[in-house]
Parts: C-alpha cells; structure tokens; sequence
C-alpha cells in the first residue's frame, strides 16, 4: 500500500512574518523621510472685525432646515 503525501504549500509565494515585518519596517523608514515634504501653515487672513462677527443665524434657512429634519422644537 501506498501512502499518498499530502501536497506542501508553496512558501515561495507566501508572504512570511520576518518578510512582513521587513516589509513593515521599510515602509515606516520612508513614511518617516517623506515628513518633512509638507507645507508650512500659513497666517488667518481674516480682519479682526470679521473674527468677531456674529456668525450663527438662527432665522436662516439651512438653520431651519436643520431643526425640522432633526426634529427640533423651534
């Protein structure tokens, strides 16, 4: 009688834990480099009188909107 072998997985194709946490590392090592590639912030360009100004309207119709599709009394 002959025992039949079960078939081995391909390893080759296989992605393996030390190969994933390589891959990790790497990945990390140029997220890191590629940091200082952002913008600078740039300064608020509103006036003083335009900070202060009043910004809600409750009488507005996207206000009113609001409430009645949230079901708000008012």
């Amino acid at each position: 009688m002959r025992k039949e072998r079960k078939a081995t997985p391909d390893r080759s194709k296989s992605l393996g834990r030390r190969e994933f946490l390589r891959t990790l590392g790497a990945g990390a090592t140029v997220a890191a480099a590629a940091g200082p590639l952002t913008v600078e912030a740039r300064a608020d360009t509103e006036t003083n009188d335009e900070k202060r100004k009043a910004r809600y309207q409750p009488n507005s119709a996207d206000v009113q909107t609001f409430y009645r599709v949230n079901r708000y009394p008012g």
